[in-house]
């Protein structure tokens, strides 16, 4: 059973990655860049800053720190632990799949780091300024969508890695968001 759904995640993981096209290559790098990302986190920050003062902000930070600690370093274990390779280094797909980066990375993918990282800081900061901020939660999850897509369109992960990932970083952000909230009422900022 398992053989077969690893089976079925790399003809999923060809499929997607061979939709992709020369001329979507460099906005595709540009979403996956985990830099790209920054600005977005200090919006992100200044409109938590402005909504609920410097204390909130300055706790909130030490949190999304500690998830994204958590949730890349979680990854980093599965990653050694269960040892799946990356598509590019997988003798049975890397021949017809497309790798968009010069280097593929590590030599395993299990799971992705980058998928759990966006989709913990979109549910996180939904979840504090869902009531400020209209809109806010469409927009975070459709930018923690695409910076997962992106993953299997340049090559470095299946879409049960992407899937692990999304499933880990949701489960850690909901943890995270009700740890804040309890320390908020605890130390009554």
């Amino acid at each position: 059973m398992l053989d077969q759904l690893i089976e079925y995640d790399k003809t999923f993981f060809i499929f997607l990655n061979n939709l992709g096209t020369a001329n979507w290559d460099v906005f595709w790098m540009v979403i996956t860049n985990k830099f790209t990302s920054i600005p977005l986190y200090l919006v992100l920050a200044f409109l938590f800053f402005k909504t609920y003062g410097l204390k909130k902000t300055l706790v909130l930070l030490v949190f999304i720190a500690l998830l994204i600690t958590v949730t890349d370093q979680l990854a980093n274990f599965f990653k050694y632990g269960v040892q799946r390779l990356r598509p590019c280094h997988d003798d049975s797909v890397n021949t017809v799949m497309r790798l968009v980066k010069k280097s593929c990375g590590g030599k395993f993918g299990y799971f992705s780091a980058h998928a759990a990282n966006s989709f913990a800081v979109a549910l996180f900061f939904s979840c504090m300024l869902k009531e400020k901020v209209k809109y806010i939660g469409v927009f975070l999850f459709t930018w923690a969508c695409f910076v997962a897509y992106s993953r299997i369109y340049i090559g470095v992960h299946f879409p049960l890695d992407v899937l692990t990932g999304i499933v880990i970083g949701l489960f850690f952000s909901w943890l995270f968001v009700k740890l804040y909230i309890f320390v908020i009422q605890k130390i009554k900022l």
